[in-house]
């Protein structure tokens, strides 16, 4: 018989976060404030997309972007460019935003003149899932270079993303990547999940992708 007890560490940990994220958003909710957490792999076009987004949204909500990144400030200053508000934070080599990084990094933000709050998470397909951040939505982007199987491949993160957002589709002809396919997979993962295609480079199908946005922002602000 062992004499020693044996301690479930991460699902505490999970449970812990779990809390404070829904602490979180009941506060938000107080506050009108809709907080949407965004994430995607490097590369695949989270800055650019934003860019376009605060650029369709300009004089219809007041956004406010937090950019997380291990290190660096380049995606930070890229979206002040565009006018929006907006925050750098790093994660000290973490993966990851967790419920009260992500807190923090409102609080520092400040919300008071704030419609729409954007968390841009590390650029990772693994740990930035498995916490819930306080968001009201989660959005991935998935771009056409990465191929159309990352929904068999990386199951947590599509069950978790309210919408996932195909990027690149300029790219298509060059790429094998077969869009109803990965669409069938993405449902497979996550039957209730909203899936627009677009082309953050040209602003191709961004549209939907407002409309969907504006939609969800204004369900949540409303009383």
């Amino acid at each position: 018989m062992n004499g020693f007890k044996v301690l479930q560490v991460r699902q505490s940990v999970f449970a812990d976060n779990d809390r404070r994220a829904e602490e979180l958003r009941q506060e938000l909710k107080k506050q009108k404030v809709f907080l949407l957490n965004l994430m995607s792999s490097p590369g695949a076009g989270k800055t650019t997309l934003l860019s376009r987004t605060i650029e369709a949204l300009d004089g219809k909500l007041k956004v406010g972007v937090m950019e997380a990144d291990i290190d660096s400030d380049v995606d930070a200053k890229t979206i002040e460019s565009f006018g929006a508000k907006v925050i750098q934070l790093h994660t000290g080599g973490m993966c990851h935003l967790d419920a009260d990084m992500t807190r923090q990094g409102l609080e520092a933000l400040g919300t008071d003149d704030v419609e729409l709050a954007i968390l841009e998470n590390v650029g990772n397909l693994v740990c930035p899932a498995e916490f819930d951040t306080g968001a009201v939505k989660n959005a991935m982007i998935l771009s056409v270079p990465e191929g159309d199987d990352k929904p068999l491949k990386y199951p947590l993160i599509f069950s978790v993303c309210d919408v996932v957002i195909i990027n690149k589709t300029d790219v298509l002809p060059y790429f094998d990547f077969d869009m109803e396919k990965c669409s069938a997979n993405i449902r497979m993962r996550n039957p209730k999940a909203k899936i627009i295609p677009v082309c953050a480079r040209t602003g191709e199908g961004i549209d939907k992708w407002i409309d969907w946005l504006c939609n969800e922002v204004t369900a949540w602000r409303s009383p």
